[in-house]
Protein backbone atom coordinates (compact mmCIF):
# COMPACT_ATOMS: atom_id res chain seq x y z
CA UNK A 1 0.00 0.00 0.00
CA UNK A 2 2.57 2.09 0.65
CA UNK A 3 4.33 1.61 -2.32
CA UNK A 4 1.29 2.23 -4.48
CA UNK A 5 1.06 5.38 -2.56
CA UNK A 6 4.65 6.65 -3.33
CA UNK A 7 4.33 5.80 -7.18
CA UNK A 8 0.67 7.96 -7.87
CA UNK A 9 2.88 10.76 -5.60
CA UNK A 10 5.61 10.32 -8.71
CA UNK A 11 2.92 10.36 -11.39
CA UNK A 12 1.59 14.01 -10.65
CA UNK A 13 5.17 15.35 -9.85
CA UNK A 14 6.17 13.69 -13.20
CA UNK A 15 2.95 15.02 -14.73
CA UNK A 16 3.34 18.59 -13.12
CA UNK A 17 6.85 19.00 -14.97
CA UNK A 18 5.67 17.91 -18.34
CA UNK A 19 2.65 20.43 -18.06
CA UNK A 20 5.38 23.18 -17.40
CA UNK A 21 7.60 22.30 -20.48
CA UNK A 22 5.14 21.81 -23.06
CA UNK A 23 4.59 24.12 -25.74
CA UNK A 24 1.39 26.09 -25.71
CA UNK A 25 -1.28 24.90 -27.45
CA UNK A 26 -3.98 26.86 -28.99
CA UNK A 27 -7.66 26.37 -27.64
CA UNK A 28 -11.12 27.86 -28.45
CA UNK A 29 -11.41 31.15 -26.27
CA UNK A 30 -12.12 34.46 -25.24
CA UNK A 31 -9.71 37.42 -26.56
CA UNK A 32 -9.92 41.03 -25.45
CA UNK A 33 -8.02 43.63 -27.82
CA UNK A 34 -8.56 47.04 -27.18
CA UNK A 35 -9.93 49.33 -30.03
CA UNK A 36 -6.64 51.86 -30.05
CA UNK A 37 -5.33 48.44 -31.83
CA UNK A 38 -7.43 48.52 -34.58
CA UNK A 39 -5.70 50.31 -38.58
CA UNK A 40 -8.02 53.49 -39.24
CA UNK A 41 -11.51 53.19 -40.03
CA UNK A 42 -12.80 51.99 -43.72
CA UNK A 43 -15.37 53.88 -45.42
CA UNK A 44 -18.18 52.32 -48.16
CA UNK A 45 -19.29 53.97 -51.03
CA UNK A 46 -22.70 54.36 -51.56
CA UNK A 47 -22.78 54.41 -55.68
CA UNK A 48 -20.40 55.93 -58.59
CA UNK A 49 -19.48 59.23 -58.83
CA UNK A 50 -21.06 61.80 -61.87
CA UNK A 51 -16.61 61.17 -63.49
CA UNK A 52 -17.18 57.52 -63.61
CA UNK A 53 -20.70 57.96 -65.20
CA UNK A 54 -19.47 60.31 -67.52
CA UNK A 55 -16.31 57.96 -68.29
CA UNK A 56 -18.75 55.02 -69.14
CA UNK A 57 -20.18 56.96 -72.13
CA UNK A 58 -16.89 58.10 -73.39
CA UNK A 59 -16.29 54.77 -73.72
CA UNK A 60 -19.51 53.43 -75.43
CA UNK A 61 -20.43 56.85 -77.28
CA UNK A 62 -19.24 60.44 -77.50
CA UNK A 63 -20.48 61.22 -73.88
CA UNK A 64 -23.49 63.13 -74.57
CA UNK A 65 -26.79 61.70 -72.97
CA UNK A 66 -28.42 61.06 -76.09
CA UNK A 67 -25.77 59.13 -77.21
CA UNK A 68 -25.02 57.12 -73.99
CA UNK A 69 -29.31 56.37 -74.02
CA UNK A 70 -29.08 55.44 -77.58
CA UNK A 71 -26.48 52.66 -76.89
CA UNK A 72 -28.07 51.55 -73.43
CA UNK A 73 -31.46 51.17 -75.26
CA UNK A 74 -33.12 54.36 -76.26
CA UNK A 75 -35.06 53.70 -79.69
CA UNK A 76 -34.28 56.12 -82.45
CA UNK A 77 -35.75 56.50 -86.05
CA UNK A 78 -34.62 58.25 -89.29
CA UNK A 79 -36.85 59.51 -91.62
CA UNK A 80 -35.95 59.88 -95.51
CA UNK A 81 -34.78 60.90 -98.01
CA UNK A 82 -36.07 64.19 -98.38
CA UNK A 83 -35.85 65.96 -101.78
CA UNK A 84 -36.85 69.54 -100.64
CA UNK A 85 -35.48 70.67 -97.27
CA UNK A 86 -38.78 72.36 -96.14
CA UNK A 87 -40.50 69.01 -96.17
CA UNK A 88 -37.97 67.53 -93.77
CA UNK A 89 -38.31 70.52 -91.46
CA UNK A 90 -42.52 70.88 -91.46
CA UNK A 91 -42.04 67.16 -90.50
CA UNK A 92 -39.38 67.89 -87.87
CA UNK A 93 -41.20 71.02 -86.06
CA UNK A 94 -44.29 68.39 -85.83
CA UNK A 95 -42.68 65.86 -84.18
CA UNK A 96 -40.47 68.61 -81.95
CA UNK A 97 -43.74 69.70 -80.87
CA UNK A 98 -44.74 66.18 -79.71
CA UNK A 99 -41.78 66.57 -77.31
CA UNK A 100 -39.20 64.40 -79.15
CA UNK A 101 -35.86 65.38 -79.38
CA UNK A 102 -35.19 65.49 -83.37
CA UNK A 103 -32.33 66.79 -85.76
CA UNK A 104 -32.43 67.42 -89.42
CA UNK A 105 -29.34 66.13 -91.23
CA UNK A 106 -27.86 66.66 -94.63
CA UNK A 107 -25.80 63.92 -97.30
CA UNK A 108 -25.31 64.52 -100.96
CA UNK A 109 -26.47 61.64 -102.65
CA UNK A 110 -28.68 60.32 -105.83
CA UNK A 111 -31.90 61.93 -106.20
CA UNK A 112 -34.89 59.52 -107.84
CA UNK A 113 -36.45 61.16 -110.69
CA UNK A 114 -38.78 58.52 -112.15
CA UNK A 115 -39.08 55.64 -114.25
CA UNK A 116 -37.71 56.45 -118.11
CA UNK A 117 -39.31 54.61 -120.73
CA UNK A 118 -37.54 54.41 -123.98
CA UNK A 119 -37.12 52.76 -127.05
CA UNK A 120 -33.22 52.94 -127.32
CA UNK A 121 -30.12 51.59 -129.79
CA UNK A 122 -32.26 53.38 -132.75
CA UNK A 123 -30.08 53.06 -135.87
CA UNK A 124 -30.78 55.93 -137.55
CA UNK A 125 -33.34 59.20 -137.89
CA UNK A 126 -35.37 57.60 -140.97
CA UNK A 127 -35.93 54.27 -138.53
CA UNK A 128 -36.69 56.56 -135.64
CA UNK A 129 -38.91 58.50 -137.49
CA UNK A 130 -41.04 55.05 -138.73
CA UNK A 131 -41.42 54.03 -134.96
CA UNK A 132 -43.10 57.36 -133.53
CA UNK A 133 -45.66 57.22 -136.57
CA UNK A 134 -46.13 53.57 -134.88
CA UNK A 135 -46.27 54.44 -131.70
CA UNK A 136 -48.31 57.70 -132.68
CA UNK A 137 -50.86 55.63 -134.53
CA UNK A 138 -51.38 53.24 -131.82
CA UNK A 139 -52.18 56.08 -128.80
CA UNK A 140 -48.57 57.57 -127.83
CA UNK A 141 -48.67 60.35 -129.43
CA UNK A 142 -46.09 61.83 -126.32
CA UNK A 143 -43.61 59.95 -127.87
CA UNK A 144 -40.24 62.20 -129.65
CA UNK A 145 -37.12 61.55 -129.88
CA UNK A 146 -34.27 63.65 -128.26
CA UNK A 147 -30.66 64.54 -129.99
CA UNK A 148 -28.18 61.77 -129.53
CA UNK A 149 -26.85 61.07 -126.81
CA UNK A 150 -24.25 59.48 -124.99
CA UNK A 151 -26.64 55.96 -125.54
CA UNK A 152 -27.33 56.60 -129.10
CA UNK A 153 -30.58 57.71 -130.71
CA UNK A 154 -33.31 56.18 -128.64
CA UNK A 155 -37.08 57.71 -128.58
CA UNK A 156 -38.77 58.58 -125.28
CA UNK A 157 -42.30 57.58 -124.23
CA UNK A 158 -42.36 59.57 -121.23
CA UNK A 159 -40.94 60.08 -117.18
CA UNK A 160 -43.00 58.54 -114.89
CA UNK A 161 -43.20 58.45 -110.77
CA UNK A 162 -45.36 55.56 -110.76
CA UNK A 163 -43.79 52.26 -112.14
CA UNK A 164 -47.19 50.56 -112.83
CA UNK A 165 -47.75 53.73 -115.05
CA UNK A 166 -44.59 53.40 -116.93
CA UNK A 167 -44.83 49.04 -117.14
CA UNK A 168 -48.59 49.99 -118.91
CA UNK A 169 -46.73 52.24 -121.81
CA UNK A 170 -43.64 49.82 -122.21
CA UNK A 171 -46.28 47.41 -122.27
CA UNK A 172 -48.64 49.08 -125.31
CA UNK A 173 -45.65 49.84 -127.44
CA UNK A 174 -44.52 46.34 -127.13
CA UNK A 175 -48.15 45.09 -128.34
CA UNK A 176 -46.77 47.28 -131.16
CA UNK A 177 -43.78 45.38 -131.69
CA UNK A 178 -41.68 48.10 -130.71
CA UNK A 179 -38.64 46.96 -127.77
CA UNK A 180 -39.26 49.59 -125.53
CA UNK A 181 -37.89 48.70 -121.96
CA UNK A 182 -37.73 51.05 -118.72
CA UNK A 183 -34.44 52.81 -116.74
CA UNK A 184 -35.02 54.00 -113.50
CA UNK A 185 -32.96 57.75 -113.60
CA UNK A 186 -31.52 59.71 -110.85
CA UNK A 187 -29.97 62.87 -110.53
CA UNK A 188 -26.56 64.06 -107.98
CA UNK A 189 -28.01 66.16 -105.27
CA UNK A 190 -28.83 67.33 -101.34
CA UNK A 191 -30.86 64.50 -99.46
CA UNK A 192 -32.43 65.98 -96.24
CA UNK A 193 -33.07 63.13 -93.24
CA UNK A 194 -34.99 63.45 -90.00
CA UNK A 195 -33.90 61.97 -87.32
CA UNK A 196 -36.09 61.31 -83.93
CA UNK A 197 -35.20 60.03 -80.70
CA UNK A 198 -38.64 57.70 -79.66
CA UNK A 199 -40.17 58.47 -75.97
CA UNK A 200 -39.84 55.41 -74.12
CA UNK A 201 -42.41 53.25 -74.85
CA UNK A 202 -43.15 54.86 -78.42
CA UNK A 203 -43.24 53.49 -81.67
CA UNK A 204 -42.63 54.04 -85.17
CA UNK A 205 -45.81 52.30 -86.46
CA UNK A 206 -47.70 56.15 -87.30
CA UNK A 207 -44.05 56.83 -88.79
CA UNK A 208 -44.48 53.91 -91.20
CA UNK A 209 -48.28 54.33 -91.75
CA UNK A 210 -47.37 57.74 -93.12
CA UNK A 211 -44.26 57.82 -95.02
CA UNK A 212 -43.90 53.73 -96.27
CA UNK A 213 -41.80 51.29 -94.70
CA UNK A 214 -38.96 52.05 -97.21
CA UNK A 215 -38.40 56.00 -95.41
CA UNK A 216 -38.59 54.90 -91.92
CA UNK A 217 -34.98 53.65 -91.00
CA UNK A 218 -34.51 51.87 -87.44
CA UNK A 219 -32.59 50.10 -85.83
CA UNK A 220 -29.13 49.82 -86.83
CA UNK A 221 -30.27 51.99 -89.98
CA UNK A 222 -31.21 55.09 -88.29
CA UNK A 223 -29.33 57.67 -86.43
CA UNK A 224 -29.79 59.34 -83.05
CA UNK A 225 -30.32 62.87 -83.47
CA UNK A 226 -27.24 64.83 -81.53
CA UNK A 227 -27.78 66.82 -78.56
CA UNK A 228 -28.16 70.58 -78.57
Amino acid sequence: MKNLLLLLLLANILYFMWGLLADDVDRPGVVVVEESEFGPPLSMVAGRDAEGDASVGAVLGSGEPSDLAAVVGRSCVSIGPFKVNTDAETALAEYAGEGMQTGLRSVQGQIFVGYWVRIRNIPDRVAGRKMLDTLGEGGLTDAYMPPIDEDGLSISLGLFGDIDRAERVELQAKSLGLPADITPTTREGTLFFLDIGLPPGKGASAMVERYGEEKVLRRDAATCPKSN
